[in-house]
């Protein structure tokens, strides 16, 4: 192996940013080996720039390789296929807990004419953050299926349970119309999530356990979905309520893989001039039940499709009545602890042939 003074590295690394810089190089052309790993530019260059600004031709040595280490190895959580050799090629993943979604997703069939769905942005960071291709997520309140689409664009597979019989054709109709590159299974069934056997389900396709469980239930009486009596949001009391959610996750627990995670997305509440905390109340219900708090996010929303029409009605009674308007719901992340079986920090070496760089740099590394 042969070793390059740092101005000789540095005409090199000069040499290859202008090789970047020239999209009709074989480095920028798409001529890639098909296990190659592609690469932001702007991270790659970066990481170049601070290669060639080392003062040293150690430093510059570390830089190097652990850059070529982020591109031929990758080290994940076990959790995702989050390459963390190259954590900063991931942006778009919120890692803070405060989410400020200004638009929700309409891509695609999603819509937003449903009373009380999410936004695709939800199921969409927690599919990636924790699950890999292949895995499977329940959703119990599967609703207009924002989670099952969201999974099969990522390639992630899905079962959703529903109560209400014309929603479960409605997700079936989008499910069938969205894409499916990857062809997954997103499944949806009717029946009640707090007594349906989850694991017969799974079993019927041929699978063991979920991966990750993504409970959006009603906010309580704030939207009556149905007249259904076993819909939570027909429940007689908060009490009721909470047991109702209490038993919709010891019936999901099962088919929850061990150590895995279960994330819960629910608000808060007025009733009768007072501020009812049911995230957290609802959040206590998860924990008596196995699981251990990993994160709590809180996500803004502007306005919903009932008070769209009514904002200055709601600031009036919000100055006349001495309370705040609601503008934020909770995300709860938990881990299941009692059978939590978590692996440690794994490297898999990839077999790349990363052409995009070329990092031989003349014998600067070992081939």
């Amino acid at each position: 192996m042969r070793t390059l003074a740092l101005p000789a590295l540095r005409a090199e690394l000069q040499a290859l940013q202008a090789d970047l810089d020239d999209s009709a190089h074989p480095i920028c052309a798409g001529q890639q080996h098909p296990a190659a790993l592609p690469l932001s530019r702007d991270i790659l260059r970066a990481d170049l720039e601070q290669i060639a600004a080392a003062l040293t031709l150690e430093r510059a040595r570390y830089y190097l390789e652990r850059l070529i280490r982020g591109i031929t190895a990758a080290r994940s959580n076990g959790d995702n296929d989050i390459n963390l050799n190259r954590w900063k090629e991931y942006g778009d993943i919120h890692t803070d807990s405060l989410w400020m979604i200004e638009r929700r997703d309409s891509s695609g069939v999603h819509t937003a004419d449903y009373w009380g769905n999410f936004v695709p942005q939800i199921p969409n960071q927690m599919l990636r953050r924790y699950t890999r291709p292949g895995d499977w997520v329940i959703d119990p309140f599967a609703g207009s299926g924002t989670t099952l689409i969201e999974a099969q664009r990522l390639g992630r597979n899905a079962l959703g349970i529903e109560l209400q019989p014309r929603m479960v054709a409605r997700i079936q109709a989008a499910v069938a119309t969205e894409p499916n590159p990857h062809h997954t299974q997103c499944v949806a069934v009717q029946g009640n999530s707090a007594t349906i056997d989850v694991r017969a389900l799974l079993g019927d396709l041929q699978v063991r356990e979920a991966q990750l469980a993504v409970l959006h239930p009603p906010y309580f009486d704030i939207i009556r979905f149905s007249d259904d009596a076993d819909d939570l949001s027909n429940a007689p009391s908060v009490d009721a309520f909470l047991a109702l959610m209490g038993q919709v996750v010891d019936n999901l627990t099962p088919a929850l893989a061990r150590g895995r995670y279960l994330v819960l997305v629910i608000g808060d509440k007025y009733m009768r001039g007072d501020w009812i905390p049911l995230g957290f109340l609802t959040m206590n219900e998860v924990q008596q039940r196995g699981f251990r708090l990993k994160s709590i996010v809180v996500k803004n929303f502007e306005q919903t499709v009932g008070k769209r029409q009514q904002k200055e009605l709601w600031r009036y009674r919000a100055l006349a009545g001495g309370f705040f308007v609601f503008k934020h719901e909770y995300l709860f992340c938990f881990s299941e602890t009692l059978r939590e079986f978590r692996s440690q920090n794994s490297e898999v070496q990839w077999n790349h042939c990363v052409y995009c760089v070329g990092f031989e740099l003349h014998g600067f590394l070992p081939s």
